[in-house]
């Protein structure tokens, strides 16, 4: 199978590392345009770009304000002129013990970047996509929507719960329209943003969940958020693509 993106305009949140810049790099490779969705790290992201080519650009944007999320798309559209996909990739995972002094402020931190930000910037898509008669949305989950998480994670469980019940309610209401919504659901995955969780467990504790002998990789990941984006898959609208080598299955 040939999965051809060209003349495709894609954006991939939280793109500079990890997952989004491995779905960044796979989208490439079968000719996408990528806007490269980054808030710290500026040089990872230019080198991906450098490394995807197809006139990808890069995009700053603290996701925790509802204004940047506005800002991210309006500037996307103003540099590519349209957008095709869009995926909201970009979250956070917050060690938050239940007797932190600072819980209810890392919930809310949590909820803003994995939950608000998704649903503003779906929002916003959903209206371009209306205008064109077709687009398509990924969003990045997690099993822990579906199995729920540990008590230090229950916020992060509890957003991207929120998450796969919002891109059902997309793909419910949109598909006349030509909009399809789909999830995918890693379990653990080997990232930056995971090192503090996999430090405490321990990699061996994690993997004796696991039905294959390594941990989950962002090149795990990539090739099926890849033909999502393709339209090959439009018929799986509203559906949940799990991918966390059988260590939770629904």
């Amino acid at each position: 199978m040939k999965i051809d993106l060209q003349k495709k305009n894609i954006l991939v949140t939280g793109a500079s590392r990890g997952i989004g810049a491995a779905i960044s790099k796979e989208l490439g490779k079968s000719g996408a345009r990528i806007a490269i969705h980054y808030n710290k790290e500026k040089e990872s992201a230019e080198e991906i770009a450098q490394i995807i080519g197809n006139d990808s650009k890069i995009f700053k944007a603290n996701l925790q304000e509802p204004v940047n999320c506005e800002m991210l798309f309006k500037d996307v559209l103003e540099e590519f002129g349209h957008i095709d996909v869009i995926i909201n990739n970009a979250g956070t995972a917050i060690l938050s013990p239940l007797d932190s002094e600072n819980w209810v402020k890392q919930w809310d931190e949590t909820m803003s970047i994995n939950l608000r930000a998704v649903g503003i910037l779906c929002n916003l898509a959903i209206k371009h996509f209306k205008t064109r008669k077709c687009g398509r949305i990924i969003n990045i989950a997690s099993r822990a929507a579906f199995r729920g998480d540990t008590a230090e994670y229950l916020a992060y469980a509890a957003s991207k719960a929120g998450v796969v019940s919002l891109s059902k309610s997309i793909a419910r209401a949109f598909g006349k329209d030509g909009i399809t919504c789909f999830v995918v659901a890693p379990g653990w995955v080997k990232t930056d943003m995971a090192k503090e969780s996999i430090e405490e467990y321990g990699e061996d504790y994690i993997l004796q969940g696991n039905s294959l002998d390594r941990l989950t990789e962002p090149k795990d990941i990539a090739p099926i958020v890849t033909l999502l984006a393709s339209g090959l898959a439009d018929h799986a609208t509203g559906t949940t693509i799990d991918i966390n080598a059988a260590s939770y299955v629904h």
